[in-house]
């Protein structure tokens, strides 16, 4: 090979390739559960090889083929039924797509890229990433498990489903009105779906109450690792409890006593008005019907006068 060639040799190819392999760091990668991931290859193609010579494949850790772009056209035929169209090609960024991401796709995976040299394909690019999978707790939800027991506290559970990975805390917050914030622990009890392998989880404890306080608005908080090293934190709709007997009225606000009041003349004042409509009513009915029994009564006073008293012009009766 002269000086003057622009085709590598085996040996440095060899050489290219234990640098390469001596550097590799596994890029990070993350995705949310049944969303799309990416899988980036990181080749620069610095001697702008045509797609046409190469072989781009991509494998997971236990060396099943996801997707083969081979000398310029897709080939199915390598790739394991589970990846089977649920990958795409991005050739702008040399990016493979998985789609509809599951728990399970969580690991290590290899971008592989082979050139078409006239000897044969030659390896001259290996990267390495790993992709790890998210998925956010639904909402956690507070029950009462029993009654409240005078003063002193409750028995709750919260609990929180379809989350990954494992929550790292869960527990009870207690907000008070003085401002005062008490965190309480329980039993928890966590659970895997055998399919999706996603997470539930429930905490069960005792609440007490501090002496002095009956107000309170619970919280049940769930914390978890999420993207890019973050940990997130899931709270519950604020669940209140309230003095189990009704404030004295001296220690109302003196703005409720004075609309109670307003109130009650209000509606004292509306029946009395009532009460005199419907009594005029029955008045008026009650002259009605008396009048109406008096003209019935004088009309049939005429009625027996027209019967039974003869007319002063009537003709004598002639006997024959």
């Amino acid at each position: 090979m002269g000086t003057g060639d622009s085709t590598m040799g085996p040996g440095i190819i060899l050489v290219l390739m234990t640098l390469l392999y001596s550097g590799a760091a596994y890029l990070k990668s993350e995705a949310y559960f049944n969303e799309t991931a990416e899988l980036p290859c990181q080749f620069l193609n610095s001697q702008n090889l045509s797609l046409n010579e190469l072989v781009i494949f991509w494998q997971d850790q236990k060396k099943l083929v996801l997707y083969e772009f081979f000398l310029g056209k897709e080939n199915l035929n390598n790739v394991d039924p589970k990846y089977m169209h649920r990958t795409s090609f991005d050739q702008s960024n040399w990016t493979l797509r998985l789609h509809r991401a599951q728990i399970k796709d969580k690991g290590i995976y290899q971008c592989i890229i082979h050139h078409k040299s006239p000897t044969g394909l030659v390896s001259i690019h290996q990267k390495d990433s790993e992709l790890s999978l998210f998925a956010n707790f639904t909402e956690p939800e507070i029950v009462q498990m029993s009654n409240v027991t005078g003063n002193s506290g409750i028995n709750l559970t919260c609990s929180s489903e379809q989350g990954y990975p494992k929550a790292t805390k869960m527990y009870f917050l207690l907000k008070f009105e003085n401002s005062t914030e008490l965190e309480y622990d329980g039993v928890i009890q966590t659970s895997q779906d055998n399919g999706t392998e996603l997470y539930n989880i429930s905490i069960s404890s005792y609440v007490p109450y501090p002496d002095g306080m009956s107000n309170v608005t619970i919280f049940c908080v769930l914390k978890m690792k999420a993207m890019k090293s973050r940990e997130w934190e899931f709270l519950s709709k604020p669940f209140y409890r309230v003095p189990s007997h009704p404030l004295p009225v001296a220690h109302q606000p003196s703005w409720i006593t004075a609309a109670s009041l307003i109130t009650g003349i209000f509606l004292c004042g509306m029946t009395y008005f009532l009460w005199k409509k419907k009594k005029k009513q029955r008045a008026v009915l009650s002259n009605k019907e008396t009048t109406r029994m008096e003209k019935e009564k004088n009309e049939g006073i005429e009625e027996r006068v027209k019967i039974h008293v003869p007319e002063s012009n009537d003709k004598e009766v002639q006997y024959t």
